[in-house]
């Protein structure tokens, strides 16, 4: 990732849910980021593949950190996402955000998740909105 003072990296600081899920900022840049997360056996459905919630989570860690490029707190106002191919315990996955467009407080991003192997598991369309809410100091 980049300086520590950029506010996506501050916020993932601070973000226990990703961090218990084992999740792994690679990059962050303004409207672009890349996450990765090993899939662990307890990450897994009652049909052994990767539970859809946590590809969801990992697609929405992404799209966190390529919209909060700014000192402006920006949350979801909703998310879609398209499920192409399972995973199992011992993948590591790979979420790639990036921005399409930002116009006035709300944007739109793309998040593209592959296995290790290069096969794409899900496309993700994040919508966001800039509050006006300033970020936790602690």
């Amino acid at each position: 990732m980049t300086d520590a003072t950029t506010p996506a990296r501050a916020m993932m600081e601070r973000d226990q849910a990703s961090a218990a899920l084992g999740m792994v900022a690679e990059r962050d840049e303004p409207g672009f980021a890349v996450v990765s997360m090993l899939v662990r056996d307890d990450m897994t459905n009652g049909f052994a593949i990767t539970h859809g919630g946590l590809v969801f989570a990992l697609a929405d860690t992404a799209f966190a950190i390529a919209c909060n490029e700014d000192d402006s707190v920006t949350v979801a106002a909703g998310a879609d996402i398209t499920f192409l191919a399972s995973t199992r315990a011992g993948q590591t996955l790979t979420a790639t955000a990036r921005r399409v467009i930002v116009s006035g407080r709300t944007g739109l991003y793309d998040v593209s998740v592959v296995a290790d192997d290069g096969t794409p598991v899900a496309e993700f369309r994040g919508r966001s909105l800039a509050t006006r809410r300033t970020a936790p100091t602690a």
